[in-house]
């Protein structure tokens, strides 16, 4: 197997999807207003939707018995992630640090990791598994701590935690997925509810790109500043530094396979998509996330499969 051709096909797959949102709104295909509900569709409906069929029709406590230590492994991860973040923000202009360290933090966690394991492995495997009981979380963590990032701002309005958010569907449905097979109630279920979560969740992944390129296309349609040298340090960081640190760590501690593969694709993928719109919130700079991203994204298609090739020199696939 190619596993660059593999991940590089997965990764363009992406973006791909993504310019079709770009050109859906640009061409008025559908309503630029119609982003914010498919916004709510695609992350408080579908994706819970994959996680919870998913982790329902794959997770058994006799089969997987280590389950509850990823959680924990998840924790290790953000903890060098935050330190890591701390240590390289500085080579951020000051005035738009927040808007850096922000974006460097809180990685798109579910949506890249997703397509690129499906790719490599298969829609059945338990990696898919490992994934979304690794980052359950995840969501809890930015929706609840990144106001902190911008607690010197004057202009704050979003800063009050929201119990919704924090409690979100994404974990909810992980829990009760978990939950289902724990008390061993899954055969108690019709299959046609499992059917349901099944079809709701194929929706997730295509309508987060075609939301994120009709953002882009939105934000930079103002042709504000281009901000060429932050973008190039943001890039430099996101892209290959952190990456290339956790692979260091890897081989030090060498965990099992299924631990190393989600470190190394949680520290290679582009920023969370939905930082512009908290960063709007707490008054900070819209449009240099937005070319975080952007360009992250597009840089990706070559750093993730450098890096998963290099990954795969000490961690070879099973």
């Amino acid at each position: 197997m190619n596993i660059f051709k593999v991940i590089f096909q997965s990764v363009v797959a992406l973006l791909g999807i993504g310019v079709l949102g770009f050109w859906v709104i640009r061409r008025e295909v559908i309503p630029e207003n119609i982003l914010h509900f498919l916004s709510v569709l695609a992350i408080d409906i579908a994706l819970p939707s994959i996680v919870f069929s998913n982790v329902v029709s794959n997770f058994s406590p006799s089969d997987f018995p280590d389950w509850w230590q990823l959680p924990l492994w998840w924790l290790v991860f953000s903890a060098v992630a935050l330190l890591l973040t701390i240590i390289t923000m500085f080579v951020s202009q000051k005035s738009t640090r927040s808007e850096f360290a922000l974006s460097l933090f809180f990685q798109n966690g579910i949506f890249f990791p997703l397509i690129i394991i499906s790719g490599l492995f298969g829609r059945e495997t338990p990696y898919l598994l490992h994934l979304f009981i690794f980052v359950m979380f995840h969501p809890t963590l930015y929706f609840g701590t990144y106001h902190l990032f911008f607690r010197k701002r004057a202009n704050r309005t979003g800063s009050k935690l929201n119990l919704k958010r924090i409690l979100n569907p994404v974990l909810i449905a992980t829990l009760i997925a978990v939950s289902v097979g724990l008390l061993g109630i899954k055969d108690y279920l019709p299959e046609f509810i499992i059917s349901i979560f099944q079809i709701l969740g194929e929706m997730a992944l295509p309508l987060v790109m075609i939301i994120l390129g009709g953002s882009l296309y939105l934000d930079f349609q103002k042709k504000g500043k281009i901000y060429v040298a932050e973008i190039v340090k943001f890039v430099l960081m996101k892209n290959i530094v952190f990456p290339l640190v956790f692979l260091g760590l890897l081989i030090i501690i060498h965990p099992d396979y299924n631990v190393a593969l989600l470190f190394i694709l949680q520290s290679a993928v582009p920023p969370i998509t939905g930082i512009p719109i908290v960063t709007e919130r707490e008054g900070g700079n819209r449009a240099i996330t937005n070319q975080f991203i952007l360009a992250s994204f597009i840089f990706s298609i070559i750093s993730i499969p450098v890096i998963f090739n290099l990954f795969n020199t000490f961690f070879p696939m099973p």
